[in-house]
């Protein structure tokens, strides 16, 4: 199986450093797109995990963020999962979403709540690499209740006991875990929980080690990670200085055994 470069990034709906949403214009949240899909030129990931992306916003410019991306940065293979989903004047349309140069077998959306506005959840696919399968969980958790971050890991925990029953014996390793966990710093909250949980299926290392990714230009908190499961060697994580969103994204390049 090839090596494999992964990046995670919250895109913040494509509007940079902008702190109020729908305040930028089309054209300049398609010029950020751009220089996003400019970013993951130079980074050469063979998957992108992406976080909140719009499909088709009035807040966003009214287009599909994922395609102009897919487009621009020259990824044959795309699939959404929409968290949010609201009709009519001041139409929603928003969630995960995965770039990849790998074909895509599955793909499922978990959406942990039922408000139109709001709802956090998690992208499952899975990838054909070299003839194997290889799984990945894109994940986006609550930014203001730890409680409610508990809720949410509990029910991916659930949601992957029964898929790794049903479907575990055609992965390769157990699925590669990523995305924004919007910890708040304690050692006890989501990173925390979700590792000491995922030890039920092997030993699973959180990447970055150290570095923070939050806010983008001074950063003071540690948000977004990658989660690997033994088998996945030769590990080099690095966050990416960049503020072309509130987050920078994280790249880890591994191999799989």
């Amino acid at each position: 199986m090839p090596r494999l470069r992964l990046v995670t990034f919250n895109i913040a709906h494509g509007r940079g450093l902008t702190p109020i949403q729908g305040f930028t214009s089309q054209r300049k949240l398609q010029l950020n797109l751009r220089r996003i899909a400019g970013l993951l030129d130079k980074l050469k990931p063979d998957v992108v995990a992406l976080q909140e992306i719009d499909e088709c916003s009035r807040w966003a410019g009214n287009f599909d963020h994922l395609d102009y991306l897919r487009v621009h940065a020259s990824f044959p293979h795309t699939v959404f999962g929409i968290n949010n989903r609201r009709a009519g004047l001041l139409n929603l349309c928003y969630g995960n979403a995965i770039l990849t140069h790998h074909s895509i077998q599955a793909s499922e959306t978990v959406v942990f709540g039922t408000r139109s506005v709001g709802e956090k959840g998690f992208l499952y696919v899975e990838l054909d690499v070299g003839g194997r399968c290889l799984p990945f969980v894109n994940l986006h958790l609550h930014f203001g209740s730890r409680a409610q971050r508990m809720r949410q890991l509990e029910r991916l925990l659930t949601w992957l006991r029964e898929k790794h029953r049903l479907h575990g014996k055609r992965w390769v390793v157990p699925p590669i875990i990523c995305g924004d966990f919007n910890n708040p710093g304690t050692g006890d909250d989501a990173t925390a929980s979700l590792l000491s949980h995922l030890s039920d299926y092997c030993d699973y290392v959180l990447h970055p080690v150290s570095g923070l990714t939050f806010p983008s230009p001074l950063p003071r908190r540690a948000l977004d990670f990658v989660f690997l499961p033994a088998g996945c060697r030769n590990v080099r994580s690095e966050i990416v200085r960049s503020m072309l969103s509130d987050h920078r994204p994280v790249l880890v390049e591994f191999d799989v055994e």
